[in-house]
C-alpha cells in the first residue's frame, strides 16, 4: 500500500494570527505558500465535520470572496461526483452564481 503526506506549516504572530502558510505534499516536486486554507475532515465516530479555516493578514477581502466562491463551486462538483445528485449539485452552483453576483465576483465563462 502506498502512502502520501501533506504537511502544513503555519507561522503565527505574537497574537497567534497566521502570517504565513506553507504547504508541501510528498507527491509534489516543490512546496508552496498560500494566503488561505480550508480543510474539512469527517469524524466517522462522531458523525461530524471537523474544520480548519485559516487565512493570513495579507488575504484581501476581495480575495476571500473569490476563495469562498470557488469553494462553493468546487464543493458542488465534489458532491456530484461522490453522490450522483445532479439536481442538488446544480442548486449549489446556482447559489454559487448568486453569491458571485452579490459579491460582484466575475465568474469564468461556462464552457
Amino acid at each position: 500500500m502506498r502512502k502520501a503526506e501533506i504537511k502544513f506549516t503555519i507561522e503565527l504572530d505574537e497574537n497567534n494570527l497566521p502570517v504565513k502558510i506553507d504547504w508541501e505534499a510528498s507527491d509534489a516536486e516543490a512546496s508552496s505558500a498560500c494566503k488561505a486554507m480550508m480543510i474539512a475532515l469527517w469524524d466517522e465516530k462522531e458523525k461530524s465535520t471537523m474544520r480548519i479555516d485559516l487565512w493570513t493578514k495579507e488575504m484581501m477581502v476581495d480575495e476571500m470572496k473569490q476563495f469562498v466562491h470557488q469553494n462553493v463551486m468546487t464543493l458542488a462538483d465534489t458532491f456530484k461526483r461522490a453522490t450522483g445528485e445532479d439536481e442538488m449539485a446544480h442548486e449549489m452552483r446556482r447559489f454559487g452564481s448568486f453569491f458571485a453576483e452579490k459579491m460582484e465576483i466575475e465568474e469564468p465563462p461556462k464552457g
